[in-house]
């Protein structure tokens, strides 16, 4: 039986899309195909007031109410059956302030947004690596990406936030005000309210040397062992990280290596002087191809977008890796062999230098102790092969339990409602007792779902 969403379109200004509409399919689609969610109804609220009024009509009718940026998250937590998706994709105002080196950033921003945008004067935020993600869902589980050894995560550039609270109540929040609400944004997802405004501190960084260095891949086991040790004695300007890359049939590559997996370093320095470490970096071992060069910064945050356009079919998981064994190394390497699709793919992040600097109990995030967050990512565009990128990735990440850290990176899991403590690790506690403070009811439940403590 339909749930009935009558008189939603009369209380919100923006456009509200019901079940068996036109623009229905469209409208609840999301970045990973796999996932097939049918709400009630989707509402793209202008303005703040607009969410104010589709959360009190989601409360007042008993609806699941899930929260949309830009519908990336990997287990499709930007949607529900049967409920009520409220949309914030056309909440998409930024402002950048540059003297103070601030942005304020509307929680419906995308990142090519915010990157094309404080890079007109000369500055940037560090964010993830694809550009159509959403500035929301990134930041309150945390983001990691090129810049996370140099600037930090994204959550550590979050100056103050603007929050819709369960019983619509609308609050300011920073170090000095809601000091515990603050925290638990940044890095506990969306446990605690919708935040319409972000506050981001901005970095002068307007050109980067940057780009990937691609190995063959059977000498990933040796680029491996050399990325591990190589990466901690860098300086934090160094962006770097490795990934099972198979090279995309396009250019920039040449078509000797397309669709060629390789062994891969992804390295990221601010300015166009090489320094050292990158020289140093670029001359490891035999390189198939040296693709580092100048460029501005958004095109590097957004040169994986035409590969991972939306719609493809995607199975991930994540996990922090605190040190990266020999075993480990083997048991990569044993799946780089296997990989299904040419889009499935591995990262290690670094995320030592400055992410690492900040306490575990300095924010919600609690694995700064961690020295990568790595992904295992099945990807294809075919539903055929949905399954085969599914048991290759569950494979992958389970035979490599015994060697990372318990728990995963929120960002980086599906729908894994069993693995949510271990994601907030010591921290889980005092987010149990401050969702009690803000969300009793548990109004925010379809996300990597926090129980409010008794």
């Amino acid at each position: 039986m339909a749930v009935s969403v009558e008189g939603l379109a009369s209380v919100v200004k923006g456009r509200v899309v019901e079940a068996g509409a036109p623009d229905y399919d469209e409208s609840r689609a999301l970045f990973n195909a796999m996932i097939d969610k049918r709400p009630a109804a989707i509402a793209y609220c202008m303005d703040e007031a607009d969410v104010v009024a589709a959360l009190r009509y989601g409360v007042e009718h008993g609806l699941r109410i899930a929260v949309r940026g830009g519908g990336h998250n990997g287990g499709g937590l930007g949607s529900v059956d049967d409920g009520l998706v409220i949309d914030l994709s056309q909440m998409n105002r930024i402002e950048v302030e540059p003297a103070a080196k601030v942005a304020r950033v509307q929680g419906g921003v995308l990142l090519k947004d915010l990157l094309e945008a404080s890079h007109q004067h000369g500055l940037t935020v560090p964010v993830g690596i694809i550009g159509t993600t959403g500035v929301g869902g990134l930041t309150l589980g945390g983001g990691v990406g090129h810049f996370s050894r140099g600037m930090g995560l994204t959550i550590d550039n979050l100056l103050a936030a603007t929050v819709v609270l369960a019983d619509g109540s609308v609050v300011q929040t920073d170090s000095e005000r809601e000091p515990d609400l603050f925290w638990a944004l940044r890095g506990g997802g969306g446990n605690f309210g919708i935040v319409t405004q972000f506050t981001f501190r901005c970095h002068p960084a307007s050109t980067v040397l940057a780009g990937p260095v691609l190995h063959d891949i059977e000498d990933a086991a040796d680029v491996l062992r050399w990325y591990r040790d190589f990466v901690p004695q860098q300086p934090d300007e160094l962006g770097i990280w490795y990934g099972l890359v198979t090279v995309p049939p396009g250019p920039p590559f040449p078509e000797e290596l397309h669709l060629r997996k390789t062994a891969a370093i992804l390295l990221t320095q601010a300015g166009e002087e090489e320094s050292e470490a990158l020289r140093e970096a670029r001359s490891y071992g035999a390189p198939l191809m040296d693709g580092i060069a100048p460029m501005p910064v958004p095109v590097w945050s957004t040169a994986f977008d035409p590969v991972y356009s939306p719609g493809d079919q995607w199975y991930w998981r994540g996990d922090f890796v605190e040190e990266l064994s020999d075993d480990a190394i083997d048991v990569h390497v044993r799946f780089h062999e296997s990989v299904p699709t040419w889009k499935s793919t591995m990262h290690l992040y670094s995320i030592d230098g400055a992410a690492s600097r900040v306490g575990n109990d300095e924010t919600a995030w609690g694995y700064r102790h961690a020295k990568w967050a790595q992904v295992v990512a099945g990807v294809d565009p075919d539903p055929a092969n949905a399954a085969a990128i599914t048991e290759w990735c569950k494979a992958y990440s389970d035979a490599l339990k015994p060697y990372v850290l318990a728990g995963g990176y929120s960002n980086f899991a599906m729908d894994e409602p069993d693995r949510v403590r271990g994601m907030y690790g010591a921290n889980y506690d005092r987010l149990a007792r401050t969702k009690a403070q803000y969300d009793p009811d548990n109004v925010f439940r379809v996300n990597q779902n926090i129980a409010p403590a008794a």
